[in-house]
C-alpha cells in the first residue's frame, strides 16, 4: 500500500501531532508498506530516511501565494508518489487533499488530535475520520461529523522509534515534574498556584517545569512572585523528557483540555506516580483513575491536595507507580499502526 502522510512540519519540538505521525509512519514502513511524508521539514527527516520513508518538502504557510504554490507542489507529489491513502494530520493538509481529489483514486483519512481547536471542524472532509479518544469522537459527532465515518484509535508510545535511552538525572528534593507546552491550556498557572500550597506543607518539595511555549515569560513572572520561587525550575524544551519523569516523585499534568496526551503514556512507561486532571481523553489514558490520580481541572487547591497526599504517603505513591505500568502492552505503536492500516483497508475495499 502507498501511504502519504501530510502535516505542517516534522520538527522535534514536542508537538504531539507530529510525534504520532512519525511513530505511525515508521511503523507502517517497518510492516512493509511504501510510506512518504509531506511537510515543511524538520529534525525528524533523518529518522524518516532511516526507515526508507521519502520526505517531500511542502510549505503550507497560510498565505495566499504560499497556499497556491503548496497546491501545485502537492499535486506534483501526488502524481509522483501515487498514494492509495493520504493521511492528513492537520487542517491545511486535509483541505489540500480534498481540493486536489478530482479524479484521483486515493482515499483521505483525517486524524483529529486537537478537537478543541476550531480548525478541527475542517477535518470532516476525510473519507474516514480518526479520533484519538472516545471523548474526542463524541465531541466531533456533536459537531456534525458523520458517526459512520468516525473511528477511534487510542494513541500509543510504547516502542516508538523516536525514543532515546533515558539514564535519568539527579533532581533536588521531593521532585514534582510536569512536561507540557507552556500555554494556558496546559494548566501551568494552576500548577504554580498549587505548588505554593504544596511547598508550605512539604518544605523539601521542588517543582520542575519541562517544556517551552508562548506564555513561558508570563509563567516565569508568576513563579518569581512565589515565596518559594527558588524551588520552581523552568527546564525548557527537552528532547528526552523521560529523564525527568524517571527521576520524579510525582508527575503532574494539570491540563484544562487534552484529547489524549502522549506524555501520560510516557510517564506511565517511566513508572511515575501520576496526578492529572479529569478532562477529555485524560481519564482514558489513565484507565479512568486506575493508573493515575484524577482531580478536577482549574482547581489548584484540589491539585495541591492530591500532590501532598502522593508525597506524604509512600504506600499510595508506590501503588500508583505499580499500576501505571500495568496494561502498557496495549499502548504499543505497533497496535496503533495496525489499527490504522485496517481503517485504510476498509475504505479502499468500500
Amino acid at each position: 500500500m502507498n501511504i502519504l502522510h501530510i502535516a505542517n512540519h516534522v520538527k522535534q519540538s514536542g508537538n504531539g501531532i507530529v510525534n504520532v505521525m512519525i511513530d505511525v509512519a515508521c511503523e507502517q514502513a517497518m510492516l512493509g508498506h511504501k510510506v512518504a511524508v509531506a511537510s515543511e521539514g524538520g529534525e525528524y527527516s533523518a529518522l524518516l530516511r532511516q526507515h526508507n520513508i521519502e520526505h517531500y518538502k511542502l510549505d503550507q504557510t497560510r498565505k495566499p501565494l504560499q497556499i497556491m504554490q503548496a497546491f501545485f507542489r502537492f499535486r506534483d507529489i501526488v502524481k509522483r508518489f501515487q498514494p492509495d491513502v493520504i493521511h492528513a494530520h492537520m487542517m491545511t493538509g486535509a483541505l489540500l487533499s480534498r481540493y486536489l481529489k478530482g479524479f484521483n483514486k486515493y482515499k483521505i483519512v483525517t486524524h483529529i488530535h486537537n478537537e478543541f481547536q476550531r480548525s478541527a471542524d475542517y477535518m470532516k472532509v476525510g473519507d474516514t475520520v480518526i479520533a484519538v479518544s472516545h471523548a474526542v469522537a463524541k465531541s466531533m459527532a456533536k459537531r456534525g461529523v458523520d458517526s459512520r465515518k468516525l473511528r477511534v484509535v487510542l494513541n500509543g508510545t510504547i516502542g516508538s522509534r523516536r525514543n532515546e535511552q533515558s539514564a535519568g538525572i539527579q533532581l533536588k528534593g521531593r521532585s514534582i515534574v510536569t512536561v507540557a507546552g507552556l500555554n494556558e491550556r496546559k494548566g501551568i498557572a494552576d500548577l504554580i498556584e498549587a505548588f505554593n500550597i504544596v511547598s508550605e506543607q512539604c518544605p523539601d518539595s521542588e517543582l520542575y517545569i519541562v517544556g517551552d511555549g508562548p506564555e513561558r515569560e508570563r509563567f516565569k513572572i508568576m513563579a518569581s512572585q512565589s515565596a518559594n520561587h527558588h524551588r520552581i525550575h523552568f527546564e525548557g524544551f527537552q528532547t528526552d523528557p523521560k529523564k525527568y519523569m524517571g527521576s520524579s516523585e510525582v508527575f503532574v499534568l494539570a491540563s484544562h483540555k487534552d484529547p489524549f496526551p502522549l506524555v501520560l503514556l510516557e510517564a506511565r512507561e517511566s513508572g511515575c506516580a501520576i496526578v492529572a486532571t479529569e478532562v477529555d481523553g485524560i481519564p482514558e489514558a489513565l484507565d479512568f483513575g486506575k493508573s493515575g490520580m484524577l482531580v478536577p481541572p482549574k482547581a489548584p487547591e484540589k491539585l495541591a491536595e492530591a500532590i501532598i497526599n502522593m508525597l506524604r504517603d509512600a504506600e499510595l505513591r508506590e501503588k500508583y507507580k505499580i499500576s501505571a505500568q500495568q496494561g502498557l502492552d496495549y499502548y504499543k505503536v505497533e497496535r496503533v499502526a495496525k489499527e490504522t492500516l485496517k481503517i485504510y483497508e476498509d475504505i479502499l475495499i468500500g
